[in-house]
């Protein structure tokens, strides 16, 4: 059997960091991938849910951005749980095993009038734990 997702889009948000009890770095964050054009011509957007973890998750936090354009490949992975009035829920997430950032981080207009050039932690270098 095999269980392989690859996916490219772009962040909606900023990636948030935890720490698991056992101290384990867990980031998340969503991204948004566009599908091929329909017979109209318009192309739907999926909203995935991503979850890295470890040493990747740090690297995730201090590097990605909203709108950053990257590249995801992971495994599917669905997770059961309860809300607080008793309902179960499952969700399916995009478990990254490898990150890799395909463009630069997306520029903020300075205050200044002169544009800085954002630095980069590897323009096309792949992440992998």
């Amino acid at each position: 059997m095999l269980n392989r997702v690859i996916l490219i889009g772009r962040l909606t948000k900023q990636p948030e960091l935890r720490v698991t009890p056992g101290g384990t770095q867990v980031s998340t964050f969503a991204l948004a991938v566009d599908r091929k054009p329909n017979q109209s011509g318009q192309r739907e957007t999926d909203f995935l849910d991503i979850v890295v973890f470890g040493k990747l998750a740090e690297i995730t936090c201090k590097y990605m951005d909203k709108g950053r354009l990257v590249a995801i490949e992971g495994r599917l992975q669905t997770r059961t749980f309860e809300t607080k009035d008793g309902q179960k829920r499952k969700v399916w997430e995009v478990i990254a095993e490898s990150v890799e950032f395909l463009g630069p981080k997306p520029r903020t207009k300075p205050d200044d009038g002169f544009e800085d050039i954002p630095e980069d932690p590897g323009y096309g270098e792949n992440f992998t734990e």
